[in-house]
């Protein structure tokens, strides 16, 4: 179970500012990462469209699904038209490339941040890990059910970017549980195989949120229920 002293899930910076992972938030960082395509040059009105078009793609594809979401659906759904859509975006694959990127670049960032220290005990890290990527996905929950549910669907391209990101976050845990089995801290036989096994556990929250609220089931009683469920799993005989 996670001590008492444990650290913060999420980064400090993130926990003092709790819309650091709202829409807006995170669509001025696509705008940053893709301002060389986007011609709107206002920075406030780029941003805000982008947020009305993420929210209504999101909402869309949980209805219908992302394939079956025309941009004419788009338009409609996000109050701008058809050529205000192209300012953003060329097409539908483009849009969908803009959100992974994000979600995989988001993920990774924040697993990479973890607090000084924590590398030398690999046991507090892997806690770490478990509960910020757990509060992660429920900051960013619809972007992180749409990469997982529609994945399938996807084109080639979209679908392996899919594929490295899920492979990128397993890679961070399986660093982790390599140093704790070199430490003796861990009796891991396959690192790759227990960090591929865990990251369902980590995906149960987002996606199959309705269970758990079924359950009356909270997040930090998700959280600690993982940990203790991977710590005894790999704790040393």
């Amino acid at each position: 179970m996670r001590p008492a002293d444990a650290p913060p899930a999420l980064p400090a910076a993130a926990l003092k500012a709790k819309d650091a992972y709202a829409t807006e938030a995170v669509c001025a960082r696509i705008l940053a990462r893709h301002r060389d395509r986007i011609r709107v040059r206002k920075d406030h009105v780029a941003t805000a469209n982008l947020a009305r078009i993420i929210e209504a793609v999101l909402k869309l594809s949980s209805r219908q699904g992302f394939h079956e979401t025309s941009l004419r659906d788009l338009a409609q759904a996000s109050g701008l038209s058809m050529g205000g859509l192209y300012s953003y975006f060329d097409n539908k694959n483009t849009l969908l490339v803009m959100i992974l990127t994000e979600v995989a670049e988001t993920a990774e960032a924040v697993l990479r941040q973890a607090p000084a220290g924590l590398a030398a005990d690999p046991a507090a890290h892997l806690r770490w890990l478990i509960e910020t990527h757990i509060r992660l996905t429920e900051a960013m929950q619809p972007w992180f059910v749409f990469a997982f549910m529609e994945a399938k669907g996807f084109p080639a391209p979209a679908r392996t970017m899919a594929t490295e990101s899920e492979a990128a976050t397993e890679r961070i845990f399986a660093e982790v549980l390599a140093r704790g089995a070199a430490a003796g801290a861990f009796a891991v036989a396959d690192v790759d195989l227990t960090a591929a096994l865990i990251k369902p556990l980590l995906q149960d929250w987002y996606v199959k949120r309705a269970k758990h609220r079924k359950r009356g089931v909270p997040i930090q009683r998700y959280i600690d229920g993982v940990i203790a469920f991977v710590e005894k799993a790999i704790a040393p005989g």
